[in-house]
């Protein structure tokens, strides 16, 4: 998955401005107690990452973008 995959996705699911937000603010276990602006930043692959966003938020993310 591209980078931009993964931020059409988060905005799809979560709207631009909370995207960011949960992006920037929430720290999800399934990253290691990592926000998913910290797993970026040390290099988690993005799959992961979304992998992560859809565990975290299973009733929020649609089914076709899982």
């Amino acid at each position: 998955m591209r980078l931009t995959d993964f931020w059409r996705r988060l905005e799809e699911t979560f709207g631009p401005a909370y995207a960011a937000s949960v992006a920037h603010d929430q720290v999800l276990s399934q990253l290691g107690g990592r926000t998913i602006e910290q797993a970026l930043a040390d290099h988690v692959e993005v799959h992961e990452i979304w992998r992560a966003v859809v565990a975290a938020y299973p009733d929020r993310v649609p089914a076709r973008l899982r």
